[in-house]
């Protein structure tokens, strides 16, 4: 009887066992299912910029709404430094159980409620201290969640790199600095680079990556000469070289010399030692990464000065090059230069994104990279062989005294550039005879012709410009379909070098006279779309759908006489998202709006109101079962995060 009881005893206890592991699992996946978290700037460390969420779909997008409104702790301050204004307020959110993490272009960090906007705490990182920062000035991207190890389980930390060129490691619970690492939480990014550095010349304003207990740091950096503002600085540019930072204590571990020095690999490609006093060659934007591989992908830009090359002849690896490091030591493990000897200041604008493809019934793990030319480089991220051939083909010849372009420069053979390409009877405006024949005797003012046409003291028309093609908003892609999204702007520009003195420095000539140009009767100078956006299946290479990404100046178009063109776009960055059931894309039409499309067609579902000019990259995540998307907007003393969602 005792052994009867016994044996009972021990079944009914298996099975509550079972019982209490299946309520457990089932409590697991239901909040799984209920929560998700945007955990980096793209969503993932390859930047796909993609969700698999599907609570706002199609049906019910447009009766979108305003959930919450954070303003930013930035328009005070606007106020208080009326000198120190910002630019727009592009950061893109991240999440983490139910908390917001953002910056400012001012360099506060902010932890949010994600329910209901409610500001938990601030941290300021007094980025005004040093006066106006490099480049673009104030201007901030986002922020990076990290688990340190500690003695009672993980410390979560928000880590950040400023726009005054610090590293800052913040308490992600109390907002306050972690003392262990650096000096009171921060690390000074001008040290360490190897050469004495001007902090007023480079910052800091991508948010970055995280492999392990390293931390990769690009940089913003001058990239021309500055002739006006720091005459005694003319030659002496920072360095873009890229490090890795120990996340424990705030140390540098490594560093990646994107300039190569004497006895390293690319030192050669810098004729006349130029190496030594070249600047730039830096990563200001963000930068991709493969936790599985352990390895970095560097989209890195230009060196200086930007248009004109004749003080640093040579190819100038690794200017203007993809390249993967291994991101525990730095080391290169492959490289592909897209632009030899740059002179147009295609530097990559965006973060190349990690995409798992099936081209030719091969499965690829590739990195594809946008570009401001138009181009899509496609690489196998594991060994850097091109998935399609990229060839060298003959370019024009400079025209300048003292420089040398390259002879040849890399065009992909597949997909097809997604932007219009140089100035020729195929990209020039064409709604009537007369304005074709108008735009033709503009632009012979000029120096013209194929994409890589070189600055002249004439003045050269580059198109794309320097605004692109693609920009910092980068591509969207959705790893269930293969669909690449590429929101891109048509915008020529003039490139016209002028002679500088020689006695006051050795860069002979600056880009100055002529930088801008419209087309006959204050129209664009070439076919619409003016703004796009391109749908290309990375499986086969094909484009799959365009369309204009705004109405544009249509009317004032059809206001001439012309026949109606149909919406013809309008040339500005429009970051896009996309989810398991929709593409949204920031943009201003007349008005700032979320738009949401059919992610097969482009067909607009409906065009959501905002308060604000969309400025930053649009993000979802969902809590407690309900999905929400955030988008910052607007600027200057009127900055906000909007948090979008269903009615109750």
């Amino acid at each position: 009887m005792r052994k009867s009881m016994l044996l009972i005893s021990r079944k009914t206890l298996f099975q509550l066992v079972v019982l209490i592991f299946l309520v457990t699992i089932s409590k697991i996946f239901a909040a799984d299912s209920n929560n998700y978290d945007w955990k980096h700037y793209g969503n993932d460390l390859g930047h796909t910029k993609y969700a698999p969420l599907d609570q706002i779909n199609r049906e019910n997008v447009a009766n979108l709404q305003i959930e919450w409104n954070w303003e930013s702790v930035d328009n005070k301050a606007v106020i208080e430094r009326p000198q120190y204004v910002p630019s727009g307020f592009k950061a893109t959110p991240i999440t983490r159980d139910g908390v917001l993490y953002v910056s400012t272009p001012l360099g506060h960090i902010a932890a949010i409620d994600a329910r209901t906007g409610a500001q938990k705490w601030i941290f300021n990182t007094n980025t005004w201290e040093h006066g106006r920062p490099a480049n673009n000035g104030f201007n901030h991207r986002g922020v990076t969640f990290w688990e340190k190890p500690g003695p009672l389980g993980a410390e979560p930390r928000i880590i950040m790199t400023t726009a005054n060129a610090f590293l800052w490691s913040i308490n992600a619970e109390t907002g306050e600095p972690d003392e262990s690492f650096g000096i009171n939480g921060k690390t000074d990014l001008t040290l360490g680079l190897g050469r004495e550095v001007d902090r007023s010349m480079i910052a800091h304003s991508a948010a970055v990556p995280i492999i392990g207990d390293t931390v990769i740091v690009g940089s913003v950096v001058y990239d021309q000469p500055m002739f006006d503002m720091v005459p005694e600085k003319l030659t002496d540019l920072p360095p873009g070289h890229v490090r890795g930072f120990d996340l424990n204590t705030g140390k540098q571990k490594w560093i990646f010399h994107t300039i190569p020095e004497r006895g390293e690999y690319g030192n050669a490609t810098w004729e006349d030692d130029s190496w030594k006093v070249t600047g730039a060659t830096n990563i200001w934007t963000m930068i991709s990464a493969d936790e599985e591989l352990g390895y970095v992908y560097l989209p890195i830009g230009n060196p200086g000065n930007d248009f004109y090359g004749g003080q640093r002849l040579g190819d100038n690896l690794f200017g203007t090059s993809l390249v993967a490091l291994n991101a525990e030591t730095g080391e290169r493990v492959w490289h592909y230069q897209i632009v030899h000897h740059e002179l147009w200041d295609y530097d990559p604008p965006a973060a190349p994104t990690l995409v798992d493809i099936t081209v030719g019934g091969k499965d690829i793990k590739a990195v594809a990279m946008v570009s401001k030319q138009a181009f899509i480089y496609i690489f196998d991220r594991i060994t850097g062989k091109p998935v399609w051939p990229i060839v060298e083909k003959p370019v024009p010849s400079s025209t300048v005294p003292g420089e040398r372009a390259s002879f040849t420069q890399p065009f992909p053979t597949r997909p097809a550039a997604f932007d219009l390409q140089g100035i020729n009877e195929e990209t020039l405006i064409d709604f009537t005879p007369e304005l074709r024949q108008e735009a033709l005797e503009i632009v012979s003012e000029f120096d013209h012709g194929g994409l890589y046409t070189p600055p002249s003291l004439k003045g050269a028309i580059a198109l794309p410009g320097w605004t692109g093609g693609a920009e910092w908003s980068g591509a969207a892609f959705d790893p269930e379909t293969s669909m690449y999204y590429i929101p891109s702007v048509t915008n020529p520009i003039v490139i016209q070098l002028v002679e500088n003195n020689p006695s006051e420095t050795e860069f002979a000539y600056r880009r100055d006279g002529v930088r801008t140009i419209s087309g006959p009767q204050g129209l664009p100078l070439t076919k619409p779309p003016y703004g796009r956006i391109s749908a290309v299946n990375l499986d086969t290479g094909d484009y799959e759908w365009v369309r204009p990404n705004a109405e544009g100046i249509r009317q004032r178009i059809i206001d001439l006489g012309i026949d109606d063109p149909g919406p013809v776009g309008i040339p500005i960055v429009a970051p896009l998202l996309v989810t398991k059931t929709l593409l949204f894309q920031a943009i201003t039409d007349g008005v700032p709006l979320l738009r949401a499309m059919d992610k097969t067609t482009g067909e607009t579902i409906a065009e959501i109101e905002l308060p604000g000019i969309p400025q930053g990259a649009p993000m979802t995540y969902m809590l407690d079962g309900k999905q929400y998307i955030a988008i910052s907007c607007g600027g200057g003393a009127d900055a906000r995060l909007l948090g979008l969602a269903l009615p109750n």
